[in-house]
């Protein structure tokens, strides 16, 4: 199986760095300054799982043309509609495409462009991000990619990316037969997660270590919980458990990549997580107030930044 990668930042550069890593055929698509990197230094990862230099295959948008069996999409939300024509000319006759993106409501609108039998739901737990000399950092012990069909029929093609992916001692991949279900409880967990870490700019601990502020952070937990119910996917009670416990953990330094984006002072996936969870509330009878506040705030952000005030 030969694989393209959109991107070489924190998830793609991750987890197709560990493929190439392991030998499997994989590429690149990549712009310019991010090629020239790659040719003069290698793919470097820092991670406790070891760290890497790998001489990849990179390529710019002009010279893409189909013959890929499977392309990994990593892009942000806000770049989905380029990242949707830069992948296009990839595209042959048994192209299937894996998105490891944030939220949910990216697979609408690839199914809409591509077609629905060659898009897998999928979800990545790690936080990994590219420092500005082109490392991709991984910044915790999360190293887990999960996908699968729409349909919930484990195919060949499902069960033998999982095979290439665990050839690295570095990724735990797994293909299952409930994705949806997958991506509705990792929405949970994000949409929590990042609505508190951005609306406080601090990480899980220092929010849990404040007198209200882990009794909120359960609190919104439960609000996305309802809302993942309403729409046909409560959470187990074994992911409830886990993330209450993750999520009160008074020395956590758990912050998401969209509280690093706005330190940072770049565009952030409002809309399509904690906007699309304030829409689900509404129509779901849900407290929204804190997803509505935490939106605000998002929004607010992106308003200032568009104008030059940060």
């Amino acid at each position: 199986m030969n694989i393209l990668v959109l991107g070489a930042g924190g998830i793609g550069g991750y987890f197709g760095g560990r493929l190439a890593e392991a030998g499997v055929d994989v590429t690149f698509l990549v712009r310019e300054k991010r090629k020239a990197q790659l040719d003069r230094d290698g793919l470097r990862i820092e991670s406790q799982y070891g760290h890497a230099s790998i001489r990849v295959r990179s390529i710019l948008a002009p010279a893409l043309k189909p013959g890929y069996d499977c392309v990994l999409l990593t892009c942000k939300a806000y770049d989905l509609d380029g990242a949707m024509d830069a992948i296009a000319p990839a595209i042959g006759k048994d192209t299937f495409i894996l998105p490891e993106l944030n939220g949910i409501a990216h697979i609408d609108q690839l199914n809409a462009r591509f077609s629905k039998d060659r898009v897998l739901g999928g979800t990545a737990r790690i936080a990994a991000t590219l420092t500005p000399e082109g490392v991709v950092k991984h910044l915790n012990d999360w190293n887990f990619i999960t996908f699968g069909e729409q349909s919930g029929v484990m195919t060949p093609r499902v069960e033998a990316l999982a095979a290439l992916f665990n050839k690295s001692s570095a990724v735990k991949a797994k293909a299952v037969p409930n994705v949806m279900q997958e991506m509705w409880e990792k929405v949970v967990h994000l949409a929590t997660a990042a609505s508190m870490t951005c609306l406080m700019r601090a990480p899980v601990g220092d929010i849990v270590r404040s007198r209200f502020g882990g009794a909120l952070m359960l609190q919104q937990l439960e609000a996305a919980a309802a809302i993942a119910k309403h729409n046909g996917h409560a959470p187990s009670d074994a992911f409830m458990q886990s993330y209450r416990e993750l999520l009160s953990k008074t020395d956590s330094v758990y912050g998401t990549s969209m509280l690093r984006d706005i330190e940072r002072g770049g565009p952030i996936e409002a809309d399509h997580v904690i906007g699309f969870m304030v829409d689900k509330a509404i129509a779901a009878g849900v407290d929204d107030t804190l997803f509505r506040i935490a939106y605000t705030h998002l929004k607010a952000y992106e308003n200032r930044r568009a104008a030059g005030r940060l």
